[in-house]
This record gives C-alpha cells, sequence and structure tokens, in this order.
C-alpha cells in the first residue's frame, strides 16, 4: 500500500508513523475533558488510533501511539465502533484522534453508516502534522478542526518531535481548516506551553492574530507533564513554570484572543495529565 497522506510522504507501508495495511484502534468512548464546544451533555465520541505521524519525547500517549498498543480493526468492526458512540453512547461527534494514517479505512467505515442514516459532525483531532493536499482530499472527514500549533520554529520540532517543516505544514493545515471548511466557528487551535519554549506558544498566538483574526477559538494548554523520553532530555525534563505560563495568558489576552480556554496550571498535575499513559484499552468514558 503506497502511503503519502502526512508530510513524511513515505510512500509505503509501513513508514515513519508504523501503521500497518489495517486501522489499529487503542481506545474509544465519550471524552467529557474536550473543549467545551464539542463534549455536550453526553461527550465527544472519541476513536484513539494507535501510531502517530510524530514521535514526541514527551507524549503522554505513548503506549499507543509510539508502542502501537491497540486492536486492529476490520472495516466492519471500525464502522461498529461509530455506530456505538452515536446510538449507544448519544455522544454528538465523532471524534478522530490522530486519524491521518489511517483515513482511507474511517473514510469507508463512515460511508457505510451515513448510507444507514447514521451520521454525526467529524471531528479531525490532530498534531497538525498535515498535508493541505490530504485535508482537501477527505474534506467530508473535517466538519470540526482541533489541530495544535507546537511549535513556532523548525529546530525544536525536529528535537522534540523527529519531524521536519513541522511550522509550515501545521500553519498551513490550520489555515486551510479555518478558510476552506470550518470557519472560525468550528476550527480550535491548541497551544500547549512548553518547558523553556514558551515563547514558541507566544510566537504562534502572534500569528494566529496576524494571518486568521482574533476571533479563531484558542486553547491555551497547561496539561505537559514530563512523560516518555523526555524525562532524560531537558528541558522537557521538567513542568512549565507559572511564569512561563503566565507569560503566555497574558499574551493570548493582550492579542485580543475572546473566544476560547486558559487552562488552569493546576492540569499539569501528573495525576491529570498523566491519563494516557494509564488508560486501559477497548471502550469506556474519558474524563
Amino acid at each position: 500500500m503506497i502511503c503519502n497522506l502526512c508530510p513524511h510522504c513515505c510512500g509505503k507501508r509501513p513508514g515513519y508513523c508504523g501503521a500497518g495495511e489495517t486501522p489499529r484502534v487503542f481506545r474509544w468512548g465519550p471524552h467529557f475533558g474536550e473543549e467545551p464546544p464539542l463534549v455536550g451533555d453526553k461527550g465527544s465520541g472519541c476513536v484513539f488510533f494507535s501510531r502517530c505521524t510524530m514521535k514526541c519525547l514527551y507524549c503522554q500517549n505513548s503506549p499507543w501511539s509510539w508502542q502501537g498498543r491497540g486492536e486492529d480493526k476490520s472495516i466492519a468492526e471500525l464502522a461498529q465502533i461509530f455506530r456505538d458512540l452515536a446510538l449507544k453512547d448519544g455522544c454528538g461527534n465523532w471524534n478522530l484522534v490522530s486519524p491521518t494514517p489511517y483515513l482511507p479505512f474511517v473514510r469507508e467505515a463512515l460511508a457505510r453508516l451515513r448510507k444507514e442514516g447514521v451520521c454525526l459532525p467529524v471531528v479531525w483531532n490532530s498534531s497538525g502534522y498535515e498535508r493541505v493536499e490530504t485535508l482537501a482530499e477527505y474534506g467530508e472527514l473535517l466538519d470540526w478542526a482541533l489541530f495544535d500549533l507546537r511549535y513556532s520554529r523548525d529546530a525544536t520540532a525536529l528535537k522534540a518531535s523527529g519531524v521536519k517543516d513541522y511550522v509550515e505544514h501545521a500553519r498551513a493545515a490550520f489555515k486551510y481548516a479555518v478558510e476552506q471548511r470550518c470557519g472560525p466557528e468550528r476550527a480550535i487551535c491548541r497551544i500547549l506551553v512548553l518547558p523553556g519554549h514558551h515563547e514558541e506558544a507566544i510566537e504562534s498566538l502572534a500569528w494566529l492574530a496576524a494571518e486568521l483574526g482574533t476571533e479563531v477559538m484558542v486553547s491555551v494548554m497547561a496539561q505537559y507533564t514530563p512523560a516518555y523520553k523526555a524525562l532524560a532530555t531537558p528541558p522537557f525534563d521538567r513542568p512549565v513554570t507559572p511564569k512561563e505560563y503566565a507569560e503566555v495568558a497574558e499574551a493570548a489576552a493582550d492579542f485580543g484572543f475572546e473566544r476560547g480556554w486558559v487552562q488552569d496550571l493546576a492540569a499539569s498535575d501528573p495525576k491529570l495529565a498523566l491519563f494516557g499513559e494509564n488508560m486501559d484499552k477497548g471502550h469506556g468514558t474519558v474524563q
């Protein structure tokens, strides 16, 4: 199977991410910890896919993102997961968490449901490391964009996440989502503040304000906690300081962003932030 879905453009399977030719899912269920517009009364219907197009040193989902834990699913089984999220769990959307390696399979599964009359808005939940060409090709899976702008400098992205040209791709992807698909009403940009690199979060906020305006929804996130390989890699081996986080939060206000959220610094408590490392596979609610 030829695969050029993400910017790595490996041209083969498995490639950089390690995904095979069958969709692999680690967990699925209602998620009540997403941004408020996505949660509703019964949660966002998250499907956590195994493997990832990035290799973040600090990954809080390393058991399935790096290590590939999970279960291979047929198209029929994947469709049943989406069906249950809609009809049994009553979720208000399908939230695809890092879906890029499996987009053809997701498309086929959801097409079966739509023929049955089962249809929910689809949230593309991504690190931001995407090809605009892929977003356009799979546009029916982009009712909502929940994208990161993790870095403003490619050297940091290469060191911390093992990807080249992150800034170009992530900015182009979010801009495409806002301007061509979702509008500012259904596009959320997550800004994760990283230790020793909080100025990059401010630079990303500045880019958003200049290029897309302050009506875009921004989610400033405090939940960084040293995990996995970051534990031995300064400065990622420490939490974000209150001063670092305060400067980013103040910058968001100074730029004039009014639609969005600023996470409480308590979200960096390892008991909360490292939930992904301890999460069981299969169906279950995520708080």
